[in-house]
């Protein structure tokens, strides 16, 4: 009776969490295809005409394609750096915590708890002359997600036992073989954990190119929504229509990597 009683609050509990989630959601989805008039409340009512026009409207106002595409260019690119030099450290660090190496660890991952300076950041990327490119946005985006996706990382290839090292070796396997050939396929749950968590960070980021993009060419589709913005009026069907657009992408990325979210953040948190 007791565990009955337990299991009914636990999904109550659950249902309202859900509830809280999917509300807001909802209503962007309702309102965005309403009029520009009835989507001024933002209210959870059907609207009296459903216009899908205003996803059209949203394409070609807000120049999504291009924004999509540098959206996706962004979040390619800097999780692509993030997985190769996350692994490669990961591995180096943990067969080998002594020094400076155990230094090093600790103060990489220390960037997951210091605030980001984007006065000082700024003067950095001027002096390297990255401000307002795209390679700049892209190391950028790298140069901060690096922090929690190493601890992540070290946590997982730290539990492979270091026989299979010495069993590699004794083969013949040199040490790029050694990471290439034998520790990269154990670690691709944790590889694909970090490839899904840190996309969805990139891709769902604003602040980063509102400070350091000056150019909206070069906008991803989460700075598109400035274009339904004005002086007098805000369009907030359209509003409502290019944040569902913005989000369909990150949401199928979520379902398709769900399975390796769990597995990788659970093994890469049992050791670090």
């Amino acid at each position: 009776m007791k565990k009955s009683i337990v299991s009914i609050v636990g999904n109550l509990v659950s249902f309202v969490i859900s509830l809280i989630v999917l509300l807001p959601l909802a209503v962007l989805f309702i309102n965005s295809f309403k009029t520009s008039a009835e989507a001024n409340r933002m209210t959870l009512s059907l609207p009296k005409k459903w216009v899908v026009e205003n996803y059209v409207t949203v394409v070609e106002k807000g120049k999504l394609f291009s924004s999509f595409l540098n959206g996706i260019l962004y979040a390619s690119c800097s999780v692509v750096i993030i997985v190769i030099l996350v692994s490669a450290a990961a591995f180096v660090i943990s067969r080998n915590q002594k020094g400076i190496n155990r230094f090093l660890y600790y103060f990489i991952i220390s960037g997951i708890a210091v605030p980001i300076n984007n006065v000082a950041l700024m003067k950095v990327l001027q002096v390297l002359h990255l401000v307002n490119t795209r390679i700049g946005i892209i190391l950028l985006y790298a140069a901060i997600n690096i922090p929690l996706s190493l601890f992540l990382s070290f946590g997982f290839i730290a539990t492979i036992p270091r026989e299979i090292d010495e069993a590699a070796v004794i083969d013949g396997c040199s040490p790029r073989q050694l990471f290439l050939r034998v520790i990269v396929p154990l670690i691709k749950p944790i590889m694909s954990t970090v490839f899904v968590l840190e996309f969805m960070t990139v891709w769902n980021d604003f602040t980063m190119p509102l400070y350091y993009l000056n150019n909206s060419r070069k906008w991803p589709m989460t700075l598109a929504v400035y274009s339904f913005f004005g002086a007098f009026e805000n369009s907030w069907n359209l509003v409502a229509a290019d944040i569902i657009l913005t989000l369909a992408p990150v949401l199928i990325v979520f379902i398709l990597g769900q399975k390796y979210i769990v597995g990788g953040v659970s093994a890469g948190s049992v050791k670090g």
